[in-house]
């Protein structure tokens, strides 16, 4: 279906709630979208989660609306996971697992269905990661600009493409200023925080790191709690700036018929985070508010996908989910309804940042890899299990120098040894999630599992096949 013809055969909808109240959805208004993106954002990393950290502002929103558990996006890093989540499509089948490709123009977005059908759209602060990745004057960059291939200013109607966090209640104020009057509106809210490089005390009070839980994947040293603190000090900034957003949104009487969404780009720039397919660089923070839609202080298990956030804004706003849509709406579960769980999430993993391949291209740089999960099971194919592997841009800092230190000389525990050492890494990856949250202990080739191994094999193989992936199948059959 070209472009055209596709926008006219989206339909209209109507759907809507008013602040506060106890009454189904209005059919006579259709609600405002309003979707916040952090940087770098593994789940457990807020008080609403409980976690030890200082986040209020996010923990009251969350007793407003519905927090998830389970929300993977379908990268573990930030292009390709905003692809699948501004499509509903996986990266793979939006041609966006290259860290600097744009969005190819046939790619239709959630803001630009919204837009035909009458929503006021928009786009600020931090860079959105979708028009393509390039040095400033560069090679790539002018190739971008004489092929018209940055196409986010004809997608939405107002794009700032990069702001400062100091710049956040202007932008969304000039937006608003901007929205005609009773259109609807569609804003993407892109926060920095807590991207690395993490700022040395970033807030007032900073986190004391021996009091902080770390992740079961890491051990316990020195550099790995300074780290950490910094994180969470990055985390409590953005609760503050976060509490700009709602402000506003209250200060022009929004808040009512405004559905807000924040999550996580993807997890942790940490050991077993971002720029892997283990659970603390897919699983991020969500919460959603709606108010007289989504109950407060709820809580949801079930397994969603970056993929399924457009098809269900578009359900919240009274329009159908395009047929080329892999994502499932979960629109039924914010409402409290009888919902059809997911049975797997999916990810990939490509090539990440802006450098070029060399002999000395570790993991980090560039890694082809896909996994498959269910509640209880994950599978990783690692198709390059000759690259080197070191987390994507902290493997300078003190969380990793002191783990590769302790490896060197011999004193590293073994389960962390075999999870980062390993070389050739193992090609198979499966984890017991219940008996394993650290994805420390590989399940692959155990007889006793062949059983499970094969069932998430075959889930994994549809999966490529029909998103055309351009990786070798896991199975010859």
């Amino acid at each position: 279906m070209n472009r055209r013809k596709f926008i006219q055969s989206v339909g209209v909808g109507l759907a809507a709630t008013t602040w506060g109240a106890a009454e189904s959805v209005s059919t006579t208004k259709r609600p405002n979208i309003l979707f916040l993106l952090s940087d770098d954002h593994s789940a457990p990393f807020l008080g609403c989660y409980g976690y030890p950290i200082q986040t209020p502002n996010f923990d009251r929103f969350a007793s407003q609306g519905m927090r998830f558990d389970r929300m993977f996006v379908s990268a573990p890093q930030c292009v390709p996971s905003r692809a699948a989540l501004m499509t509903g499509r996986s990266p793979v089948a939006v041609r966006t697992t290259r860290f600097t490709s744009p969005l190819p123009p046939d790619i239709i977005t959630l803001p630009e269905i919204l837009r035909t059908e009458g929503y006021y759209t928009g786009i600020c602060r931090r860079t959105f990661h979708l028009d393509g990745a390039a040095k400033a004057n560069g090679l790539t960059e002018g190739m971008y600009d004489r092929y018209g291939m940055r196409t986010f200013d004809r997608r939405v109607d107002y794009l700032d493409r990069k702001s400062e966090r100091n710049q956040t209640k202007n932008k969304m104020n000039e937006f608003l200023d901007r929205v005609p009057d009773g259109k609807p509106f569609f804003l993407w809210i892109s926060f920095n925080d807590p991207h690395h490089r993490w700022d040395e005390n970033a807030i007032p009070k900073p986190h004391v790191p021996a009091a902080l839980n770390l992740l079961p994947c890491w051990p316990d040293m020195p550099g790995m709690r300074k780290d950490l603190g910094r994180y969470c000090d990055e985390i409590g900034r953005l609760d503050e700036e976060f509490q700009w957003v709602l402000d506003i949104l209250e200060a022009r009487r929004l808040s009512g018929n405004t559905v807000v969404v924040f999550l996580g780009d993807n997890g942790m720039a940490f050991p077993h985070g971002k720029g892997s397919l283990y659970d603390p660089g897919l699983n991020v923070a969500m919460l959603v508010r709606w108010p007289g839609v989504v109950g407060p202080g709820t809580r949801t298990r079930e397994l969603i996908s970056g993929e399924d956030l457009a098809p269900t804004l578009l359900e919240a706003a009274g329009m159908p989910v395009h047929k080329e849509m892999s994502g499932k709406s979960f629109l039924r579960l914010l409402r409290g309804e009888p919902h059809e769980e997911r049975q797997y999430v999916f990810a990939e993993r490509g090539v990440h940042g802006s450098s070029t391949f060399n002999e000395n291209t570790k993991a980090d740089g560039l890694d082809f890899s896909r996994c498959v999960r269910s509640k209880k099971y994950k599978l990783i194919y690692n198709v390059t299990p000759y690259q080197v592997y070191q987390p994507v841009d902290s493997s300078r800092e003190a969380s990793w120098r002191e783990i590769v230190a302790a490896h060197e000389a011999g004193t590293l525990a073994p389960e962390f040894d075999r999870a980062y050492f390993s070389h050739p890494r193992p090609i198979y990856e499966l984890f017991d999630l219940d008996k394993d949250p650290g994805e420390l202990n590989n399940l692959a080739g155990k007889p006793e599992y062949g059983a499970v191994m094969r069932d998430l094999q075959i889930a994994l193989q549809e999966k490529m096949s029909l998103d055309y992936d351009y990786l070798p199948l896991p199975l010859n059959e």
